[in-house]
């Protein structure tokens, strides 16, 4: 179960990684500021990270109950990495039942948008499935599809994201101008962020925000380990310090 909490954390991490994207006005997208992502304010907003977020933290905790249910809270605001954990602890019969036929189509949901891991994982998943178990995946999967699919669930967390666009000050979420955002800190000591910053459109516009997504889970960096060849040493040879 390593490999889905790793995915799952990708998006906490701060990272300095620039991406181009073509189809929102070639805006670089960073994958995020992890002071703006933990703000009540921007948690309140993107109940997708937040959900994801406490998932992650109760299944770390192994509440796995209380993991499962908020990462269902989450996959109802189209976040495709939540609904690559419910499907994944349904395969597994971590914390519920086991149900693999379930499992595929949440995943199926996960894989909507193509990205990579969650496609190589549904392709996994469908070849390992029987050919009556098959066959209920595409019965069990019509109610997932109706409540979670991208054109019901991106709605809802689109009508959060303009909401909070009309309350910020200036005309646009651009037009932030000198705005400071002031957020208590612990011990009674208050943190400020750049308003810029907080409301970059990234994390506010919706079209910018999916293309935001986009540029972290349709090809994430993978790392390598080179292992060189084994050198056969005499006894008498003295070793290297280490």
């Amino acid at each position: 179960m390593i490999r889905p909490v790793l995915l799952c954390t990708l998006l906490a991490l701060a990272a300095p990684v620039a991406f181009a994207q073509d189809g929102a006005s070639e805006k670089e997208y960073h994958w995020g500021d992890e002071t703006v992502m933990s703000t009540a304010g921007f948690l309140s907003a993107h109940p997708d990270i937040r959900w994801r977020g406490e998932g992650l933290d109760a299944y770390e905790a192994g509440k796995m109950d209380e993991a499962f249910a908020a990462f269902k809270r989450a996959a109802r605001y189209a976040d495709k990495p939540s609904q690559a954990m419910v499907a994944e602890m349904l395969w597994t019969g971590t914390g519920v039942p086991m149900d693999r036929p379930l499992a595929y189509a949440w995943m199926d949901v996960a894989a909507e948008r193509a990205y990579i891991p969650f496609l190589s994982k549904r392709e996994k998943y469908w070849n390992a499935l029987s050919e009556a178990e098959r066959a209920r995946a595409l019965e069990v999967g019509a109610p997932v599809y109706d409540e979670y699919r991208d054109d019901v669930a991106k709605e809802r967390l689109d009508r959060l994201l303009r909401r909070a666009q009309r309350n910020v000050t200036g005309s646009r979420v651009g037009s932030v101008g000198a705005l400071t955002i002031i957020i208590p800190g612990p011990g009674g000591i208050d943190m400020t962020i750049d308003g810029s910053k907080y409301y970059d459109e990234q994390y506010w516009e919706p079209e910018h925000y999916w293309a935001w997504q986009d540029s972290i889970w349709k090809d994430p960096p993978v790392g390598t380990v080179t292992v060189n060849p084994l050198e056969v040493v005499d006894e008498g040879e003295a070793q290297p310090e280490r």
